[in-house]
């Protein structure tokens, strides 16, 4: 496939249609069980609704990167100028046939395709709730006091961080996995989910729990701390870093392997350094160990921040939430290594480092330091 072809955007309505059918299916479900209740009730069940599909889409993307599924359709926004995979069968049957194990496969361009599907639905929906709530605050509606309130500056927020990571997708397939590209665009879903979880969890500043100016700190420094360990294990899996290290707590028996920092070199392709050299092992491993040292990290502050909380008697469910997500991280991370990289631990790794920043995001939107 030439550079010209990378981007065929003619199938870009059908993709527009098939996204609209998979998000308007659970919409009319979700307005219809919410039937009779007040607008901001329904504006708010839609929100969990996108949430919800947003952490899907998230989970799904790492099942697309972790099966080798990123370039199933080396173009985009469709398959080969196609709508779906069917169209493209014998552009597909050629690929094969040049290169048997390649990145192109009948079953890599359906698993690259529903992902895009699937984004193309979460942002039909996030598009509602920008408009819809637009539309709400044009019309003077007015929430009851001290009620969960429809805000449309976040919801325009959502759409253009959506649109973003549309962006994003469309290079990660059209520069060929750039490592810089995919972790941005996996960070960026996490960054979505933030921004849902906020819009969900919201709730006015009297109904806000009190809790000291220190501990909030705190709860911004475990965000940070976990950003970073993010986008560390993104680049662990970008650079397909996971298997350097098989043994644990050790790295192919050695405490501290030789270091070498050429895979932290940010702006270079897959498998190269940016003098376009290939990477070294030691570099692979070198990234893998940064990544265990963090989590040494990130585990001994949110096991110290926890104590705090329940030693204040602070956020007692979500921190039970927390507490138990830290864990599975602990479980999937390691079971990643001695296992041998299985599937379904790796995606629950990136499901768990999604579903800690919700958590953190909750813990923010319902505290308040005093006087505030």
């Amino acid at each position: 496939m030439t550079e010209v072809d990378l981007y065929n955007l003619s199938p870009t309505a059908r993709l527009l249609c098939v996204g609209f059918f998979i998000a308007v299916v659970p919409l009319l479900l979700t307005l219809y069980k919410n039937r009779g209740r007040n607008v901001n009730s329904k504006m708010r069940a839609l929100v969990v609704l996108t949430l919800f599909l947003t952490f899907d889409l998230v989970m799904f993307g790492s099942f697309t990167r972790l099966t080798d599924s990123g370039l199933g359709c080396p173009d985009w926004p469709g398959c080969y100028g196609h709508a779906s995979p069917i169209g493209a069968d014998d552009h597909i049957d050629a690929a094969v046939a040049a290169m048997p194990t390649g990145p192109v496969t009948h079953n890599k361009a359906w698993i690259e395709m529903i992902h895009r599907y699937l984004a193309m639905s979460v942002g039909f929906l996030i598009l509602v709730l920008a408009v819809v709530s637009t539309w709400q605050k044009f019309k003077g509606h007015v929430a009851e006091k001290d009620a969960w309130q429809v805000r449309p500056f976040w919801a325009w927020l959502t759409l253009v961080w959506v649109c973003m990571q549309g962006a994003f997708g469309a290079l990660t397939v059209t520069m060929k996995l750039f490592p810089a590209i995919v972790t941005l665009h996996l960070l960026g879903g996490i960054g979505l989910l933030v921004l849902l979880s906020a819009q969900v969890a919201w709730v006015p500043s009297v109904q806000r729990e009190v809790m000291s100016a220190r501990l909030r700190a705190m709860l911004w420094l475990a965000a940070v701390l976990l950003v970073i360990q993010i986008a560390l294990g993104a680049w662990v899996s970008t650079n397909y870093a996971v298997l350097a290290c098989t043994g644990f707590p050790d790295c192919n028996g050695q405490w501290w392997p030789a270091w070498n920092g050429a895979a932290f070199q940010i702006w270079r392709h897959l498998g190269v350094d940016a003098a376009g050299q290939n990477l070294p092992f030691e570099a692979l491993q070198s990234v893998h160990m940064v990544h265990r040292l963090m989590a040494l990290v990130v585990f001994t502050y949110g096991a110290f921040m926890l104590w705090s909380f329940k030693r204040n008697g602070v956020l007692k469910d979500l921190s039970r939430w927390l507490a138990a997500l830290l864990a599975l991280q602990f479980l999937t991370g390691l079971s990643n290594v001695v296992l041998d990289w299985p599937l379904l631990a790796a995606v629950a790794h990136t499901g768990g480092a999604g579903a800690l920043m919700m958590v953190l995001t909750w813990m923010l939107s319902c505290t308040r330091a005093p006087g505030r």
